[in-house]
């Protein structure tokens, strides 16, 4: 990724070492951003299960 499209999802850019940290995104259906996280070492980032989950989650309360 380039550091402008790192500013375009407003994306922690690393400046020493010029790179994306880790930048997660759930968004719903339309396009708005529901969840996000940022995370400069492994601890913190999002985990597929748990997602799983959250999402299962969050579309059985929108049901209601």
């Amino acid at each position: 990724m380039t550091r402008e499209q790192a500013d375009l999802l407003g994306a922690w850019w690393d400046e020493k070492r010029e790179f994306i940290q880790p930048s997660e995104f759930l968004l719903t259906r339309n396009g708005k951003v529901q969840m996000s996280t940022y995370s400069n070492s492994p601890i913190g980032r999002m985990d597929p299960a748990e997602m799983l989950t959250l999402i299962t989650m969050v579309n059985s309360r929108n049901k209601s």
